[in-house]
């Protein structure tokens, strides 16, 4: 016979700078019954936000992670169904004080997590065709792609012509102050 977990409910807050206050968000997390919050001044944009992977490993069965508004969790529909996805995957409910159609506990909250998931794939879609479109066009007007090279056009021909007269790899790369793969990489135009 299993002994199931007690509730708890886990708050989240946060603000985006050190300018704004947490307060309004940590009395209306403490008056919904939440007996620890994590909470933090970072942009919402981050998913490495130290406090919310905190709050991501402590969730565990039958936990109710609460915030008073969603745009508090994440900026985006791909990052709010990601996280979410955290919560429930560990059998936990997710609940937003501001939005009640937010609340993985009833089956209108399950619906519209379903709805963002959905969205979310489409976000997904979007940036990667977006990103492959401006890829193309950018390699059209003959942009480099990727980081700058450590070496000018005549440092690589001066490479090229060094390895060919037998110098190593380590020493060509020494001299330009580059890693000995830099060299390696290179090929004649």
């Amino acid at each position: 016979m299993s002994e199931t977990h007690p509730l708890r409910r886990l708050g989240y807050a946060r603000v985006s700078t050190f300018g704004q206050t947490l307060e309004a968000q940590l009395e209306k997390l403490r008056d919904a019954g939440c007996e620890k919050v994590f909470r933090e001044k970072v942009s919402g944009a981050r998913l490495d936000r130290r406090e919310l992977q905190r709050l991501l490993r402590s969730v565990t069965e039958g936990d109710e992670v609460v915030v008073t508004r969603i745009d508090r969790l994440a900026r985006s529909t791909f990052d709010l169904f990601e996280i979410v996805k955290q919560i429930t995957e560990r059998g936990a409910h997710f609940r937003s004080l501001a939005e009640p159609w937010a609340d993985t506990g009833s089956a209108t909250g399950r619906l519209m997590i379903a709805v963002l998931s959905g969205l979310a794939d489409v976000e997904r879609d979007l940036i990667r065709t977006r990103t492959a479109e401006g890829r193309v066009r950018a390699q059209a007007r003959g942009q480099h792609m990727g980081r700058p090279s450590k070496l000018t056009a005549a440092q690589r021909v001066e490479a090229l012509a060094r390895r060919a007269a037998g110098e190593t790899l380590s020493e060509i790369a020494r001299s330009y102050n580059v890693a000995h793969t830099t060299i390696s990489r290179l090929r004649s135009p």
